[in-house]
């Protein structure tokens, strides 16, 4: 053998033995990537679905004052371990949660595996701070994944970046101890290094224990002073495991790597309706808001600032109407049950997807040479080649479409197939101004149906 073919050679073994002794993350930095296309397909159920069903659930409900009840009240290890210590959900029967996801026309649904708290839902092998080890004693994930897909919703789990228990997780600007100086003086050697090894098994858990899991909701990074981003969390050795193990998987946006490509799947505006689709650089791209009945995302026992069905309607309708899904937010009791009203609010919405549930399915927004009129909004079945048109004040009689003349076959109420009648109305009057050659004319009966929201359906013509 030639010494110079024998050097290249010993360097790659060498440089082989190197690579193969590091951890994945040193190995290969970036995750794998896909096409435009690769990814629709890969999202085609999600965005087909549109409305899911968040869970938060875990001690916090004992305490039943808000999920961040420790780190709002700076409440200590010590004190937060009562809830552990009486925690028995002894009514959860997930079954019924999940018929009451189901006929509220959700489509999948996303858990709280474990919460800021560091609380764990599943028997995690890595933790002795979990469902298992309270007086419960049993695992709450498995039932849960078995009963929401014995209902046909596909799967989620959320998985919380922060741990307030976790004795490897150093204190920052969000933590429950953040103003005391006594604990940040003897945590200032904790080793984050290990607490992501933590993750990374917990992650491994839940990924590879429950069968196929359609999306993942890690929450959340905050860079910058005092607080934990990419670096810290070693975000794309995280996203790698993702993938690797479920590359099916749909990845929210909170690992901090907004600006790698692959990094995320959807935008999760919180809390907020953006003003139209959520745009990137001036693109479009999935998007997901995630909502609460209330202030809270726990259980909050004296929370009474409820939304009613009819503002949830109208807020799932827009989120349809401008390219989104909506994630409603549930906070099951400390006994594990639904409180009535929680029940009340998504049997109203059930009561009215039974009837307009097509109105949203498989729906985004208009084509921009639909106009919605005024307390109107529009959705559209770009395979159906319907318009969705959901009137949210209803008129008197009449309701004028500017734009829409010659472009509609048929028309009718979506709650009973009934007909609604329309005609070109050139040179009428509609309000301060005369009708133009575009503008379609429906005949609407003077009293409003008798549901939430009432719904037009527009057959376009070919």
């Amino acid at each position: 053998m030639k010494p110079n073919l024998r050097c290249s050679i010993l360097k790659g073994m060498a440089l082989l033995a190197i690579i193969t002794q590091l951890p994945l993350a040193q190995a290969q930095t970036k995750p794998p990537q896909e096409t435009d296309e690769q990814k629709q397909a890969r999202m085609a159920w999600w965005t087909e679905a549109r409305f899911g069903m968040f869970i938060h659930w875990g001690l916090y409900a004992q305490a039943a004052r808000h999920e961040w009840v420790k780190n709002r009240e700076r409440i200590t290890d010590a004190d937060y371990q009562k809830y552990f210590e009486v925690f028995n959900p002894d009514l959860y029967n997930p079954r019924e949660w999940a018929r009451v996801a189901r006929q509220a026309g959700m489509r999948y649904f996303v858990i709280t595996t474990k919460h800021h708290e560091g609380f764990c839902l599943w028997d995690s092998k890595v933790t002795d701070y979990k469902a298992t080890k309270t007086p419960y004693g049993k695992d709450l994930i498995k039932p849960m994944v078995e009963a929401f897909r014995a209902e046909g919703l596909r799967v989620g789990f959320y998985y919380s970046l922060i741990d307030w228990h976790h004795p490897d997780y150093p204190p920052d600007r969000v933590h429950p101890m953040r103003d005391n100086k006594a604990f940040r003086e003897k945590a200032k050697n904790r080793d984050m290094r290990k607490y992501v090894d933590y993750m990374e098994k917990q992650l491994r858990e839940l990924l590879t224990q429950f069968g196929p899991v359609d999306c993942l909701f890690l929450d959340f990074s905050f860079p910058g002073n005092d607080g934990k981003g990419r670096d810290d969390w070693q975000s794309e050795r995280l996203l790698r495991v993702i993938r690797e193990l479920q590359p099916k998987c749909i990845i929210n946006d909170r690992l901090d790597l907004l600006d790698q490509p692959g990094g995320w799947d959807f935008r999760t505006p919180e809390q907020f309706m953006p003003r139209g689709w959520v745009t990137v650089d001036g693109k479009r791209v999935p998007w997901e808001t995630c909502q609460t009945f209330s202030g809270s995302w726990g259980y909050h026992r004296d929370e009474t600032t409820w939304t009613s069905v009819e503002q949830l309607v109208v807020m799932l309708i827009e989120t349809v109407s401008k390219g989104g899904n909506l994630l409603l937010n549930v906070g099951p009791t400390a006994r594990g049950t639904f409180d009535q009203r929680a029940l009340d609010r998504l049997n109203g919405i059930g009561q009215w997807m039974r009837f307009h549930s097509r109105s949203l399915y498989g729906c985004t927004a208009a084509p921009n040479e639909f106009k919605k009129p005024d307390h109107c909004l529009l959705t559209y079945n770009p395979k159906t080649r319907r318009l969705y048109l959901h009137v949210l004040v209803w008129p008197m009689g009449k309701l004028h479409l500017d734009g829409f003349a010659g472009k509609i076959k048929y028309a009718q109420l979506l709650n009973d197939a009934s007909e609604v009648r329309f005609a070109a109305q050139k040179g009428a009057w509609m309000d301060d101004r005369q009708a133009s050659a575009d503008t379609l004319t429906l005949d609407l009966p003077v009293q409003k149906p008798a549901v939430t929201v009432p719904v037009i359906e527009l057959f376009l013509k070919p």
